[in-house]
């Protein structure tokens, strides 16, 4: 029989000063070389294929493989952690993304490059699987919300940064530098985690990882990439119509089998809270706004306005930027005002800036392009990090990794569907897709609006509902 024992760490709010700061370092730093890694190598595929002596179609392998393994495998990571312990499993991925890096660095050729960038992609999964459920045990309970807009600046300074630390590396040296950069970044994350990260907060005596079910949510959610890649890039009919039928099939008995177990890999179990389940609706909703947006507008950018790779760089700042500033704020907004308004009215403010966007004159100035996007950034930052916090919150103090896990899941999810929806547009509306995209994304925030609305009738968490109290 499975029993949960309860240490010393989870009964402990939060570690004290100054070790709580080190601890945070050996988060952001872990998090920035993941996402920075996701982004980073966009701007030398040209420059590799031409090296590798690879296609451009083929060379997009080196992004998609990476982002491929984190989609298959950050569930499995999150139970480990709840398993083995939150510190050990990203401690585990901090070394294997170093080592992976290295072997990026010295490939050779397209396949060991795009066998290293799966490694790479599964030590990144490894750590964002359970850095939301470690800042649960980092920062004492009231002060939650202030963890993840932390988290949630690093993410989009990293997401800023990717471009430009790109181009920085390549204007002196070899894209082979690209992911050296990542070792001694890396390895100082590993030496100060070991040395500060809290260890796990709850043990469950006798819970094994289910492999069956680890292999099932492997192919459950590439058959779902499969399936919407294919549609995206108008593949065979034939093709299609396979992947959807094997997705289905494995999606029923997957399911099926989470139903029984106590621990689910897919937490099911979780998704019966209703405040969480409408979080993750939030989550997946926005995210593929986000996407929608973020996708199509270097395209208009480009072949409408003219502009050039580094303009386009310049005039997509502005939104990641706009989120620094804002997240932090609304990591503690959240501390007094109920996260489904916050994510209510960042929403609508990010569907303004949206349908905006959409509407943009047709020579329009730097000006007019700026302010949208602030607009855009401004809105999606005061949802992001209210919206994590009750994801965390709400899930029992034993399953902080599944809800980590979940959480990465519905960001993935929500990023390859608004992906997947701007290759439709473009083939469907090839003079009007981006228009047609930026309408669609407005539409996806205003629904995410909504459902982030639906959570002002659920309780708060209990640790952020007796902080609003105590205000």
């Amino acid at each position: 029989m499975i029993q949960r024992l309860i240490s010393t760490e989870e009964k402990a709010d939060g570690l004290p000063l100054p070790k709580r700061y080190w601890a945070i370092l050996a988060i952001a730093l872990g998090v920035s070389v993941s996402v920075l890694d996701s982004t980073i190598a966009n701007v030398a595929l040209p420059t590799i294929a031409d090296e590798l002596k690879t296609s451009p179609s083929t060379i997009i392998w080196v992004v998609n493989a990476y982002q491929l393994a984190i989609t298959i495998s950050i569930l499995s990571f999150s139970s480990l952690g709840e398993i083995l312990g939150y510190k050990k499993i990203y401690l585990a991925g901090l070394l294997l993304f170093s080592a992976t890096s290295l072997m990026c660095a010295l490939s050779t050729s397209f396949w060991t490059l795009i066998s290293a960038r799966v490694l790479q992609g599964f030590g990144a999964s490894a750590i964002t699987s359970v850095n939301t459920a470690l800042l649960r045990i980092i920062y004492p309970q009231r002060f939650l919300g202030r963890g993840m807009g932390i988290n949630a600046l690093v993410v989009a300074f990293s997401v800023v940064a990717g471009p430009t630390v790109a181009s920085g590396i390549l204007s002196f040296a070899s894209w082979n530098w690209l992911f050296a950069i990542n070792v001694p970044i890396g390895l100082l994350a590993l030496f100060v985690g070991y040395r500060f990260l809290p260890g796990n907060p709850v043990s469950i005596k006798g819970r094994k990882f289910d492999t069956v079910s680890s292999i099932g949510n492997a192919l459950m959610f590439a058959l779902l990439i499969f399936t919407m890649e294919g549609i995206s890039h108008e593949q065979k009919l034939q093709f299609i119509l396979l992947g959807a039928f094997l997705l289905i099939i494995v999606s029923y008995k997957f399911i099926k089998r989470q139903l029984r177990q106590e621990y689910p890999l897919l937490p099911v179990d979780l998704l019966k809270i209703p405040i969480f389940a409408l979080s993750i609706g939030t989550s997946i909703t926005s995210f593929t706004a986000q996407m929608l947006a973020m996708v199509s507008l270097p395209f208009f950018f480009q072949n409408t306005l003219g502009y050039s790779s580094s303009q386009i760089g310049l005039l997509l700042t502005p939104w990641p930027i706009a989120i620094i500033i804002v997240a932090p704020i609304a990591g503690r907004l959240v501390e007094r005002v109920h996260a489904g308004l916050l994510g209510g009215i960042g929403l609508a403010i990010f569907s303004i800036g949206l349908f905006s966007l959409a509407f943009l004159p047709d020579n329009p100035s730097y000006f007019n392009i700026i302010w949208r996007m602030l607009v855009c950034g401004t809105g999606f930052g005061l949802f992001q990090s209210p919206n994590n916090s009750v994801i965390i919150s709400s899930a029992p103090a034993h399953r902080s990794g599944g809800a980590s896990g979940m959480l990465g899941t519905a960001r993935l999810l929500g990023q390859t569907l608004g992906t997947t929806l701007v290759a439709m547009m473009f083939a469907l509306l090839p003079i009007s897709g981006t228009k047609t995209s930026l309408l669609l994304a407005g539409t996806f925030a205003i629904l995410a609006a909504v459902v982030s609305s639906l959570r002002l009738s659920q309780p708060l968490p209990a640790s952020l509902k007796k902080r609003a109290e105590e205000e």
